[in-house]
């Protein structure tokens, strides 16, 4: 027995600021003052807080420090680890209440979550099947192989209410089903773990802090619906990722959880990792199993659903990791307990990737029906440097954005579609009064013009024409008419499209159509961009009154387009300056150098 651990975060975002590098010097250390055998230091998943990264908490005291870095680690281990004084300048604020530590979960980032997916995340060692199965895992594998019929196990999926958390929201029992009720001399499961919108990392995250969930849990499905295969189809942009799981799997072999008759039972099922080039298209699940088949990644019309006809043509069902993540704990706490949570059409909970102009950027896991306001305002901890929320945009690509006047909202699937957005896998991306509205709906039009397969006529040549009108607009060149020709546009894609990609490529002009509508009129009639981020539509200027003469704006030029003048405001000692637009490529320099706020942009 250790007398305490010390969890490090071993998640993407804490390993690129050398948290790994941190966890072997908190070993040397240990050793070099007699502890380790007293101290047990544990590489750990993400804890959520990315912002604060690199990340440690030392139990039983749970002392949470934050942006450690490796010179500090000398300092942990003799003042906290040694002589029992924790270092406060290390600690994350909020857990510091007068003298005392506060608890972690009563935080305002962590008060309102409600981690089911997430709840192994930052707690085990992720490459330790033993600290898996100590916190109950593969306890629902041993219950559904011994207990529960296949169609117990689907009717538990469908009174959970569980929906897919990849996007669309489709019932899970229901897939499942479906595949149960097709004969075949082989079926197979498959895992989509290819996240491919901007800003989202919930996918990756649990992976990499609890991979024996989404094995346990395909082992479930596999039984439910009776299948003997299962592949995961992971990007190969998350190495850390696919290391984890490939360390569980094999460790799953070597106890018996994975393979031939599993615990005694006769039932065999095994899982191959499958990684993909980073296309968003294969996100899609026929394009997913046809890319799965060593073909290029491209969506097959349907029906024939998967569930039907599939991978390799057999049965299949599919659903993405957050979906798997939920099940373990459905089987063994039951589905009343799992719909108990969210609302009436959306149980349970929902991960979010929050990022963008927030000041608590992480991974957020709360109850369907919280307010877009909970998560920004009070889970996020608002806008940083006092700007004003403009607007927030969930589903990636696929999805819309929010404006303020919805920021009471419930978040669930019914509502976000009836906005004009939708669910999408759980990025949210929040953006401040300098943000432009236009120029975001281009970004992500861009991304899906880039993405597209061009296997169908109307997403591939629809979506270019679509940026094409968009690009005109943020260069001062388009018309009142092209608003229009872009609305009618965006509903001829979606309703031509052959997948999911194309059907919903439109949603972030269409929802910026709608919300903002009054900066699309102020680029196309007054040639400006309100929020000043369009570069053809923009211009700096010098204050000449304000203008203190410093000439550091001229200086920092880097194409020599600001000169000195001869005007010399009133009161001043030194000629004022002003800048050639001829010359000025509207880098923004002269802007940022300025220490007395006389360049203003418009």
């Amino acid at each position: 027995m250790y007398r305490s651990n010390v969890l490090v975060c071993g998640g993407t975002g804490c390993t690129s600021s050398n948290s790994l590098q941190i966890a072997e010097k908190l070993k040397e250390e240990l050793i070099k003052k007699g502890l380790e055998k007293e101290v047990n230091v544990i590489t750990t998943g993400c804890f959520g807080l990315c912002a604060l990264g690199p990340i440690m908490v030392v139990y039983p005291e749970g002392s949470f420090y934050s942006m450690v870095n490796i010179d500090d680690v000398p300092e942990i281990v003799e003042e906290h680890l040694n002589k029992g004084r924790i270092v406060t300048r290390l600690l994350y604020q909020e857990t510091v209440d007068n003298d005392s530590i506060k608890s972690l979960n009563k935080t305002a980032f962590y008060e309102k979550q409600k981690r089911v997916a997430l709840r192994n995340c930052g707690v085990i060692d992720p490459e330790k099947i033993d600290d898996y199965i100590a916190q109950d895992g593969y306890a629902a594998l041993g219950k559904v192989l011994t207990e529960m019929t296949p169609e117990e196990v689907i009717q538990t999926m469908l009174d959970s209410g569980l929906r897919g958390r990849g996007g669309a929201g489709f019932p899970t029992g229901l897939k499942w089903k479906f595949a149960r009720g097709n004969d075949a001399d082989q079926k197979y499961v498959c895992c989509n773990a290819d996240e491919g919108d901007p800003g989202a990392f919930m996918d990756r995250s649990v992976l990499e802090g609890d991979p024996h969930v989404v094995l346990e849990a395909m082992a479930i499905a596999g039984y439910a619906i009776g299948a003997s295969q299962g592949y995961i189809y992971v990007r190969a942009e998350y190495p850390i990722a696919v290391k984890r799981l490939q360390i569980a799997i094999d460790q799953a072999h070597e106890y018996g959880l994975l393979g031939e008759d599993i615990f005694g039972t006769g039932f065999n099922f095994d899982i191959k990792i499958r990684l993909g080039a980073g296309a968003f298209v294969c996100g899609e699940e026929t394009a997913l199993m046809t890319s799965i088949e060593g073909k290029r990644g491209e969506p097959r019309p349907r029906p024939p659903f998967p569930a039907v006809k599939g991978l390799y043509q057999k049965p299949t069902t599919l659903n993405n990791v957050e979906t798997y993540a939920n099940i373990p704990q459905i089987i063994l706490k039951g589905a009343d307990w799992f719909a108990s949570m969210g609302t009436e059409k959306s149980k349970g909970t929902k991960v979010f990737a929050l990022g963008g102009k927030i000041n608590h950027t992480g991974l957020v896991e709360v109850p369907m029906g919280t307010t877009l306001r909970t998560i920004i305002e009070e889970i996020g901890g608002g806008i940083p440097g006092g700007k004003k929320f403009k607007a927030a945009q969930t589903g990636g690509p696929s999805g819309g954005c929010i404006p303020a006047q919805h920021l009471d909202i419930e978040i669930d699937y019914d509502n976000l579609i009836a906005i004009g957005s939708m669910m999408g896998s759980g990025g949210l991306i929040v953006m401040d009064e300098t943000d432009c509205m236009v120029d975001i709906a281009k970004f992500f039009l861009e991304f899906t013009v880039d993405e597209s397969c061009g296997k169908c006529t109307p997403c591939r040549i629809g979506t270019k024409r679509l940026l094409e009108m968009l690009e005109k607009i943020t260069k001062g060149q388009g018309t009142l008419e092209m608003l229009d020709e872009m609305e009618a546009l965006c509903n001829y894609i979606k309703a031509n499209s052959l997948c999911g990609l194309g059907q919903t490529a439109p949603n972030p002009v269409l929802s910026t159509l709608h919300f903002f509508r009054d900066e699309y009129v102020a680029h196309v009639v007054d040639k400006k961009c309100p929020a000043g981020v369009c570069k053809d539509l923009l211009q700096y200027t010098i204050v000449k009154d304000s203008c203190m003469g410093c000439s550091l704006c001229s200086r920092k030029c880097p194409v020599g387009a600001i000169s000195v003048t001869d005007y010399i405001p009133e009161g001043k000692k030194r000629p004022a300056f002003e800048i050639d637009h001829k010359k000025c490529i509207k880098c923004g320099a002269c802007m940022d150098s300025c220490k007395f706020k006389a360049i203003v942009k418009g």
